[in-house]
């Protein structure tokens, strides 16, 4: 069906061909997507607001009426404030139609200035920042006391301080809990060697404050600094920063956990038959079994204690009996490296990532007489699988109601999780046309998340499509769209218990 002219009238329904976004499935018409103008977005509140207003002067006399009016009068508000935010996004989605650059992520154009932990970062055209964003800084869930990343990284802790200790029984691995989460360009990529054409440097999934410096990405980033300061044990916990996509296990900010620890010839060869005639280094070439520098007595014993460590964690964690596998992968900053597996309940989970330190990276930060491994994993990911919590927005509820089931007296304690009251989600399709350049799937995630807030759940890509009538012959350009489907689960994390 061909829509032309600025209005056509389908069903009852203004359609206006140019808008940015169809609200719903409701509205279809010979295959054909229709999109709906500002009059039908107006309809649907009128319709609520009708629907509200007959709940409202529903048969009394009914012993279930109170509670019905009250359920439909919560429903019905959360379907206006669902509309609402529909139709923000369709207003700051038509700019980007219309081929202007919509900046959602930055809280002021290139030339200003980003407040941020007391110091002021000058704005460029790398400036990306959302102010959903920018509210999460600072707020720093791992010292959060009974906070369920708080204890995770408590018990972590607990193990480590137990199980190394140091000559004169203080704990041998220091940890950082407090660094601040705004870091240099140098520190996130160029210090752990990852090159500068990797596509984990890309603008759109990073959150710049300007070219120079960024919200770290990982917690490897602070690995250099402290191997320079003379350090060969530490762990950092701290907050990162990653633009992805919607759904219960992904968020813009969430925890990591980081270890590294480094051996002198002596310290790793002490307790081996011969170790005084063994070296740590060699000039031979790099294979899938080691780095090129390293021996092969050297990367083995370093790979094992490693395994070894790992192994002993996730027990402490998990209990005995646990099935452990390890997956060979890659990392710029460790050769050989593994990703970690656990079968839990059946399924094999992945739960962090690991390898043998490169001796490049080692070397520059002045520890060329030594050897290390290194690993990383999310607290949030552990946090899910012991305690059971199906939601990654969770974490940042300050409902007592979840709150409080993690309020324990021994971090060790057993805690499963127990669902809050939940309202039944919405789900809306959302289609809109794309700018000629410079878009990424994360701009419009950046977008829903800065305007619908936590509200928002889920979103799915489910299909890309052409204009009909639309095509740029001089640069050979079809204008492209993308639908998406967007669940909205009815449940602000914050929201108070209902009544009765």
């Amino acid at each position: 069906m061909e829509i032309a002219g600025d209005q056509q009238e389908v069903d009852g329904l203004d359609l206006n061909p140019d808008a940015a976004f169809s609200t719903s499935s409701r509205w279809r018409h010979s295959g054909r997507r229709l999109y709906l103008s500002q009059c039908c977005q107006e309809e649907w509140m009128k319709e609520i607001r009708i629907k509200e207003r007959r709940q409202r002067e529903g048969d009394a006399t009914s012993p279930l009426a109170e509670p019905v009016r009250e359920a439909a009068t919560m429903v019905c508000s959360a379907l206006r404030r669902l509309v609402q935010v529909h139709v923000s996004l369709a207003r700051k989605a038509s700019g980007v139609c219309r081929g202007h650059e919509h900046r959602p992520a930055t809280p002021g154009a290139p030339g200003g200035v980003v407040e941020l932990l007391g110091k002021s970062y000058p704005q460029d055209s790398y400036s990306n920042l959302s102010r959903k964003v920018l509210s999460k800084v600072g707020r720093n869930l791992h010292n959060q006391q009974h906070h369920p990343l708080w204890l995770i990284k408590e018990r972590v802790k607990a193990h480590f301080y137990q199980r190394f200790g140091g000559r004169s029984g203080t704990p041998l691995f220091s940890v950082y809990d407090n660094l601040s989460p705004v870091v240099t360009t140098w520190q996130n990529f160029d210090s752990l060697l990852i090159p500068a054409d990797h596509p984990s440097r890309k603008k759109g999934d990073n959150y710049y404050l300007n070219e120079t410096h960024m919200l770290r990405a990982h917690t490897s980033a602070h690995q250099w600094d402290l191997l320079r300061a003379g350090l060969d044990a530490f762990l950092v916990v701290g907050d990162v920063y990653r633009r992805d996509q919607i759904d219960t296990q992904h968020y813009p900010v969430f925890h990591q956990l980081e270890a590294v620890r480094l051996f002198s010839r002596h310290q790793l060869f002490a307790g081996v038959k011969d170790g005084e005639s063994l070296q740590l280094f060699e000039q031979s070439s790099r294979s899938a079994y080691k780095q090129e520098t390293h021996t092969m007595e050297a990367t083995k014993l370093v790979e094992f204690d490693l395994k070894q460590t790992l192994t002993g964690l996730m027990t402490h964690l998990f209990g005995d009996g646990l099935d452990i596998r390890w997956v060979d992968c890659y990392f710029p900053f460790t050769h050989p490296s593994f990703e970690m597996e656990i079968n839990f309940h059946g399924k094999w989970l992945e739960v962090l990532g690991c390898g043998v330190m490169e001796q490049q990276l080692v070397n520059s930060a002045g520890a060329q007489d030594r050897v290390g491994w290194a690993f990383g994993l999310g607290l949030e990911r552990l946090a899910m699988i012991l305690y059971d919590i199906p939601d990654i927005r969770l974490f940042w509820s300050e409902d007592e109601r979840f709150l409080g089931q993690f309020r324990v007296g021994d971090i060790e304690q057993s805690v499963r999780f127990q669902p809050l009251s939940k309202y039944p989600a919405v789900m809306n399709d959302i289609s809109f046309w794309l700018p000629p350049e410079n878009y990424t799937e994360n701009d419009f995630y950046d977008l829903v998340r800065t305007i619908g807030g936590d509200l928002v759940e889920k979103v799915d890509l489910i299909d890309k499509f052409e204009h009909p009538n639309f095509s740029d012959a001089e640069n050979h350009h079809q204008r492209e769209g993308m639908h998406y489907l967007m669940m909205e689960s009815m449940w602000p994390p914050d929201a108070p218990a209902p009544r009765g």
